[in-house]
């Protein structure tokens, strides 16, 4: 679960698959939910990703995220990264949606790629969280907890 400088690695997982139905006429199957601005500047996809990227800390050697998507969204996933100047380590384009397992799979396949193993951060592309900075403190404790072996999981009631 560390890399070779003793810091924790991480692997920030963003699941942005979903087909736009929620929200039609907002969302459609070209132009899903996760890619919407809803408010302020920025999609709820690069906003998951914002946050993600706020993990970086001394303790953590943080990659660049990996996308799981749909491939007919690819060019979105691409274009909002970029706007927002985020590279991604990876970017995983399922055929057809198959939920969340087949999608976590893939991530985790691809995560172990260069040999590391590290720590997975999964988290859905068109959440809204209201308090960053509780968000990221929560998620650097849950990524110790999982560093050990563990697995962890955030919710809400």
């Amino acid at each position: 679960m560390s890399s070779t400088s003793n810091k924790i690695l991480v692997q920030p997982v963003i699941m942005a698959g979903g087909s736009g139905t929620r929200l039609w006429p907002l969302s459609r199957a070209g132009y899903p939910k996760q890619f919407l601005v809803l408010s302020g500047n920025e999609s709820l996809f690069q906003l998951a990703a914002r946050r993600l990227a706020a993990l970086a800390s001394p303790e953590f050697e943080l990659a660049g995220p990996c996308i799981v998507g749909n491939d007919d969204h690819r060019f979105l996933v691409l274009d909002q990264l970029r706007e927002i100047r985020l590279e991604p380590s990876s970017v995983l384009l399922e055929p057809m949606g198959r939920n969340t397992a087949p999608a976590l799979t893939l991530a985790a396949l691809a995560a172990l790629e260069g040999g590391n193993d590290p720590v997975l951060v999964v988290t859905p592309a068109d959440q809204t969280v209201t308090d960053g900075a509780a968000f990221t403190a929560a998620l650097q404790d849950a990524i110790r907890i999982a560093a050990g072996g563990a697995i962890t999981i955030l919710g809400i009631t």
